[in-house]
């Protein structure tokens, strides 16, 4: 099967702070393979000193996060103790398994000058069988993610394998995240292994199956389709997917799980503050009140 769409999703616009097209989940359409949660960032002009990103310390279970920057750069800290600047093309990779806090600010640096931020973020569903492991963070130099040269685009594999190239990054279960930037117009050919593939238009076009998709959008083709899709000159694509799962998972606040108790457990953890915390910062976001 090629290019077989499965449906299209238009984001909702939500403001955080800064204002994010949610694309993940969606009310008919909850996960892309092991993707449950998909956020675009901006593009979003920042104002010193007075305009800044402080996302307070959180807690996660039961997925990854993986956060990749196209426009300026943000400060995570988690309760492994880690500490990390990000920056366009990098890849931060957390797995929060049976536990993990964190926050996203930005350095002082980037706080005392008038800077743009754009980005996304996703959350990947863990397999059942490893959502109680310990919780880790990676972090990858943009030196590190495999590029493709097509001749009309560059793309970064920065999740999975393509064209022979295998990214660093360690995944839990088979899954695909590649960003394509194009030079001029071309075609994108992504076989899909027998996995859900979906693509999001953060800039230009793309044409499947003689229809054109505008930026800010997200088509999903069904498992096993194999994509051919032609791309406008100026295009940016993000393209996703995975095995999906065979069980549910349900979500709560920012905690993601196939156990309902699990997330019970959570959610009195972090109210009871015996959640692990973020050391050194002392705020956190409560829990909403249902």
């Amino acid at each position: 099967m090629k290019n077989d769409i499965n449906l299209t999703i238009e984001p909702r616009v939500k403001d955080i702070g800064i204002p994010v097209r949610r694309i993940l989940p969606w009310a008919k359409k909850r996960m892309v393979g092991p993707f449950i949660f998909l956020d675009e960032m901006g593009p979003v002009f920042l104002h010193a000193p007075n305009d800044h990103i402080d996302v307070r310390p959180h807690p996660h279970i039961g997925l990854s996060t993986l956060t990749y920057l196209f426009e300026g750069s943000l400060y995570h800290r988690d309760s492994l103790g880690s500490e990390q600047e990000i920056l366009p093309g990098e890849v931060n990779w957390m797995t929060a398994g049976k536990g993990i806090a964190h926050s996203e600010r930005e350095t002082a640096s980037a706080r005392s000058k008038d800077r743009s931020l754009h980005g996304l973020q996703f959350w990947v569903a863990l397999p059942k069988s490893v959502e109680d492991m310990d919780p880790t963070f990676f972090h990858y130099d943009s030196n590190l993610i495999p590029k493709i040269e097509t001749g009309a685009a560059l793309i970064d594999v920065v999740a999975g394998t393509y064209a022979g190239q295998t990214s660093p990054l360690i995944a839990h279960s088979p899954m695909i995240f590649l960003i394509a930037r194009a030079n001029k117009e071309g075609m994108l050919h992504i076989p899909s292994n027998g996995h859900e593939l979906a693509i999001y238009v953060v800039k230009g076009t793309a044409t499947i199956n003689g229809e054109k998709t505008s930026e800010n959008k997200m088509v999903v083709f069904n498992t096993g389709s194999d994509l051919a899709i032609e791309h406008s000159a100026d295009a940016l694509i993000a393209v996703i997917g995975g095995e999906p799962f065979p069980e549910e998972r349900y979500i709560y606040w920012n905690f993601v799980s196939s156990s309902k108790e699990k997330i019970e457990k959570a959610k009195r953890a972090w109210e009871d503050g015996s959640f692990p915390q973020v050391p050194g910062d002392a705020e956190k976001i409560p829990l909403p009140k249902d």
